[in-house]
């Protein structure tokens, strides 16, 4: 197994490690607090790390709950195409959108948060899900000088797999990070995902292969 090195240029990005979206969480990825360790033992082999948050105000379009008679994981037709309902999570400010307690935040550069516009979702970490509005990520590492981004975190077929397409696309070599990630895997969504991203260019790499 070659080892990668991590340089300047890089950085670790982790999606979501959010207290709702782990065991318990009113939208729990299955397992999704194993991600953890992993992290935590990969944030001091990079330089550079950044975090994103899902920032939802109460009564987010994406939420079963705003929309009478739905039930989450429907599907419904918005303004930008088809978009999934959710179980009221991540909520501005409530212990549920909260980073998970022991997710080693401190080395964290910068908080990418997303999804606090009422009408759009959010999955990936550099556009909203109408794929027009900027989170202004990408013009930030590109002004640092970054040219990888190794993502892990919550969940690999939704918030994951979207960052790393859209970084990808930006033009930054894009590594998953397999056993630091945990997927919702909807109806085969993470086969799917996983054959996205590798057409995509995406690199799949494990934690053990990145040297410190």
């Amino acid at each position: 197994m070659a080892t990668i090195t991590p340089q300047e240029t890089d950085i670790l990005l982790v999606v979501d490690v959010q207290n709702d979206f782990c065991p318990g969480g009113a939208l729990e990825v299955p397992d999704g607090d194993a991600v953890v360790q992993v992290i935590n033992g990969l944030i001091d082999r990079f330089a550079h790390v950044a975090l994103t948050q899902d920032w939802h105000p109460p009564g987010h379009q994406s939420f079963a709950s705003s929309h009478a008679g739905r039930q989450p994981f429907e599907m419904i037709e918005v303004a930008y195409g088809p978009q999934t309902l959710w179980p009221d999570h991540c909520v501005q400010g409530t212990p549920g959108a909260a980073f998970h307690e022991k997710l080693f935040t401190d080395r964290a550069e910068m908080i990418v948060r997303k999804g606090f516009r009422p009408e759009i979702d959010s999955y990936s970490a550099f556009y909203e899900n109408d794929r027009k509005t900027a989170t202004g990520l990408a013009g930030s590492l590109r002004e640092r000088g970054f040219r990888r981004v190794f993502a892990a975190g919550l969940a690999t077929d939704f918030c994951v797999k979207f960052t790393l397409l859209d970084a990808a696309a930006e033009g930054f070599e894009a590594f998953l990070i397999e056993d630091g990630s945990r997927a919702i895997d909807l109806e085969g969504s993470l086969a799917a995902a996983m054959d996205e991203m590798k057409a995509a260019g995406v690199s799949v790499v494990q934690s053990p292969a990145i040297g410190g």
